[in-house]
């Protein structure tokens, strides 16, 4: 049996987001970018001089991307739009579910040439009644993805041709077949099952050597799952609510770890001050730069 090595992650800022997600490497400047959905915030460090700063958003960002053209891809609750490199000006791209008042977007990453897939969630009733959607660099939009219920973990191959996501709630991570010439899916199969995990597959993200590095919702731990579906990698994480991760730094040998405070009573978070901060480990493996929204 292969030895699973272990690692613990260390606060480096102790930002007691309520609930940080969507975090990214941004080469062009040199920061680790995140969202805090329910503060209605992003954040930004610079892991050279250890500097944090953020920037209050009007309403909850579910995910984002960094524009090659500048400014930014942005993933509100209820839509897409782009917004400009001062973060003032957007644009409408699309709405999302305007017919279900329970949903809103989620989790989400670009594609190798530059797309946003996002997906959605049923934050209300927990009903496999959202979907995901392909946000093309044209900015024609497509449903790639139906019937989820909670929209996570997506992420892709180095060479783009796989895509891996989860619906939190099955407990387990998919792969699909990813066509890189129309940003759609197929022969959906599962990679790894999370049934006798601690917690619930969250957001991921892949690393030079094919692995998947996921974020254990409610389970103390990212874990890596090799490309043969084995888990040979825990990173423990000293609260209970890690939630995406993503490889940074000038080298791409740090990963970075968002956590939550969401649904935590007074006595959890007095058990656990530092939920909610961002986490980082230096695992001894590289990660892969995402794309730019190329639209």
């Amino acid at each position: 049996m292969m030895e699973v090595k272990k690692l613990r992650a260390e606060l480096v800022v102790d930002c007691k987001n309520q609930h940080g997600e969507g975090i990214f490497w941004n080469p062009a400047d040199g920061l680790v970018w995140w969202t805090d959905i329910e503060g209605s915030a992003l954040f930004l460090f610079d892991p050279v001089t250890s500097k944090s700063t953020s920037h209050k958003m009007p309403e909850r960002v579910c995910c984002f991307a960094p524009r090659i053209s500048g400014g930014l891809i942005v993933a509100y609750a209820d839509r897409v739009v782009l917004l400009d490199q001062a973060m003032k000006e957007e644009s409408l791209v699309t709405r999302f579910e305007s017919n279900n008042p329970e949903t809103r977007l989620n989790d989400g990453r670009t594609d190798r040439q530059g797309r946003l897939i996002v997906g959605g969630m049923n934050e209300v009733s927990g009903n496999a009644d959202s979907s995901v959607i392909c946000v093309d660099t044209d900015l024609n939009v497509r449903t790639i993805i139906e019937g989820v219920s909670c929209a996570n973990s997506t992420c892709f191959t180095a060479d783009g041709t796989t895509m891996f996501f989860a619906d939190t709630p099955d407990r387990e991570i998919v792969a699909f077949d990813y066509d890189t010439d129309s940003g759609s899916v197929s022969n959906r199969r599962m990679h790894v099952s999370f049934e006798d995990e601690p917690g619930l597959p969250d957001g991921s993200c892949v690393d030079a050597e094919g692995g998947v590095w996921n974020a254990e919702w409610e389970g103390h731990r990212v874990v890596r799952v090799a490309p043969d579906g084995t888990i040979n990698r825990v990173i423990e994480v000293p609260v209970w609510k890690p939630t995406c991760c993503a490889f940074g730094g000038p080298d791409l040998d740090t990963l970075f770890i968002t956590t939550s405070r969401l649904m935590s009573d007074d006595a959890a978070l007095t058990k656990e001050p530092e939920s909610g901060g961002l986490f980082a480990v230096k695992p001894g493996i590289r990660g892969v730069i995402d794309t730019p929204f190329n639209g």
